[in-house]
Order: C-alpha cells, then structure tokens, then sequence
C-alpha cells in the first residue's frame, strides 16, 4: 500500500470512528430530585438499556435556567424531576417538546393533567405534599413548642431557627411562596413572608437542604416537601413531619423532552421507561418518599397519605405561568430578601 492509499485509508478510519462515537448511544439527563435517586435512575436505566448517560443534578430553578440558557444551542436531552412549575413554564417559552408517550394510560389523573396543562410538553412523575420538618431534640432543648402551622412559623420564639430555600433557585420555594399567596391572598401572603423572613437563618439553594441541616442540628425547622422530612426520620434522624394546619400546596414533580436535544430517540425510550411501574417502585430502595405517577407502581409505606393531608386547590397552570412566577420571584426580591433580619 502506497502512502496516498494509506493516508485515504487512515482518513477513512478516522472518519467512520468519529461517525461511529457520534452515532453512540446516549443520553445527557438533567436531574432535578435527590442526588441518590438521580444516581439510582441513572445506573438502572444503562444497566437495562446500554445507553451511557450523562447526568447532572441540579435543582429546579437552576434547571430550568441551564435550559433556557442553552436554548440556542440544547446540550440536555431529558429534564427528569423537580417541581412542576419551571416545567410549566418551560413549556409555555417553547424550550421542551411535545410528546405523548404509550405509557399515559397506566398515570394517575392528576399526572395527566400535568400534561394537558403544558399542551403534551412535559407530565407528572410523582407528586407530595408541603410543609415542614423540626428537630425535636433541638426543640426540646430549647423548650420551645411544637409547631403545628404555617402561623407558628412567624412567631418570636422561632427566630433564627427556620431555614427555607431560595424561590429563585429552588422548586421547593417557589411552591411555598405560591402557596402562602393562594392560601393568605397575594397581600397578606406577602406580609407573612416578610414576617418569616425574621425568623430565616439561611435560604439555601437546594429546596431538600433545609430539612437536612434540621436532622444534623444546624437549624431547627426546615420548610420542605414532607417525603423530604420522612426521608430523615427513615435515616434515624430526630425530625418530625408537620403538616400545617391551614392547609398546604402539593407538587407535581414532572419529566420533560428539551428540544433540540441531539439525542431524541434515547430521551424517548428513557421518557417512556421513566413511566413505568417497576421504574418508579424503585424509588424507596433510596428513601424518597413521593407518590408515584403510574398507577401501579409501589410507594413505601412511610410516604405521606395525601388524602389525609388539608390541600388546597393549587392552580398549577396559573403558577406555573411564566409571568406570573417572574412577577412573584421579582417581588419576593425586591420586598422580602431586601428586609433586614
């Protein structure tokens, strides 16, 4: 063989392996939940399929933004988890495609109203309740009382003893801020955030942190989703779970195909099997505690009972409109994390 040959036949290989490795099956996964379900779901789903994926765990807000920052040129395939809103939202700015999975019929009512909502964007994953979670060893301690309701969070002796997240960065917050407004009215609901505010030791950035830090010790009340606070009793935690008494919003953790994704046939088949009973089973095998989607999957017998829990009527297409959650974050900015502590 000749040099010139050589060279074309190198060239050749070359060429074909870079096809080759583009052509690879993949998958890029945001994931918005518990970093060890996100790791759970990842290593399951290539264990069961042999497509590699690549994950990263992130909040809800800080995915929604990644997503809306990279519009222009998608580098994630599947938006898995986190709350329903910034999905909602996403769907309503045109950032994730439309796509009716064969696997809808086996889904609560509720995860496909999700859907419809988003006009087929996004659906429902699992769902849970608000509320809040405190260390009673802590609380003890410090002889202060038992916490039973939103209104309890406001008063003197709590302050400097809750924490809660960022509503820009976390899902968690965002639900608890537009809950308090359709619980209280948008007025009064701003008055009592401003009022919480005094007792606030740290927003963080994760909507699960507040409840962890509270089973360590380093606060004690974490305003979170109440599977997160069961989540630390599970693990031997002092944390007891409240559901407040005026009553609560809930979540819709949703699964959404980002468009333009360079792997659209992997982010199909993952959206699918994302769905099904024996994926969403597995979930208490890392103690997360939401309520499964499709109808026959297994919860754990931890997981919060919705039906004995006070809901409000949280209007999920309202809220997770993006002007409306744009208004709300503005300003929960401008008049709330501005006051003094």
């Amino acid at each position: 063989m000749n040099r010139f040959t050589l060279g074309i036949a190198l060239t050749s290989a070359v060429l074909l392996g870079g096809t080759a490795l583009t052509h690879a099956a993949n998958l890029v996964l945001y994931c918005a939940a518990d970093e060890a379900w996100c790791q759970q779901i990842k290593t399951t789903f290539e264990a069961e399929t042999g497509i590699t994926v690549d994950m990263t765990r992130k909040s809800s807000g800080e995915t929604y933004a990644q997503v809306r920052a990279e519009a222009s040129n998608p580098k994630g395939d599947v938006w898995w988890g986190g709350t329903g809103d910034p999905h909602l939202q996403a769907a309503e700015e045109g950032l994730t495609e439309e796509y009716v999975s064969p696997m809808r019929g086996e889904l609560h009512p509720w995860a496909i109203s999700q859907a419809e909502a988003a006009g087929n964007r996004t659906i429902g994953v699992y769902s849970g309740a608000l509320g809040f979670g405190y260390n009673k060893e802590l609380l003890a301690k410090n002889n202060m009382p038992e916490p039973k309701c939103w209104a309890d969070l406001i008063k003197p002796e709590y302050k400097g003893q809750v924490q809660m997240a960022n509503p820009n960065s976390s899902g968690t917050a965002y639900t608890m801020l537009a809950t308090i407004v359709q619980l209280m009215g948008e007025d009064a609901g701003f008055d009592y955030m401003k009022a919480l505010h005094k007792n606030i030791n740290q927003y963080t950035k994760s909507g699960s942190a507040p409840i962890k830090a509270a089973g360590l010790g380093e606060t004690t009340i974490g305003i979170v989703f109440m599977h997160d606070a069961v989540a630390q009793t599970a693990a031997g935690f002092p944390v007891v779970t409240v559901a407040p008494c005026e009553g609560t919003g809930y979540e819709i953790g949703s699964m959404s195909l980002i468009k333009g994704a360079r792997n659209p046939e992997e982010a199909k088949k993952f959206y699918d099997w994302a769905l099904t009973a024996a994926m969403q089973s597995r979930a208490q095998e890392v103690k997360s505690f939401q309520l499964p989607s499709n109808k026959s999957a297994t919860g754990s017998p931890l997981s919060p009972d919705l039906s004995t829990i006070k809901l409000i009527e949280y209007d999920f297409k309202k809220y997770g409109s993006s002007d409306e959650r744009k208004r709300l974050l503005q300003k929960w900015d401008t008049e709330v994390s501005t006051l003094p502590q």
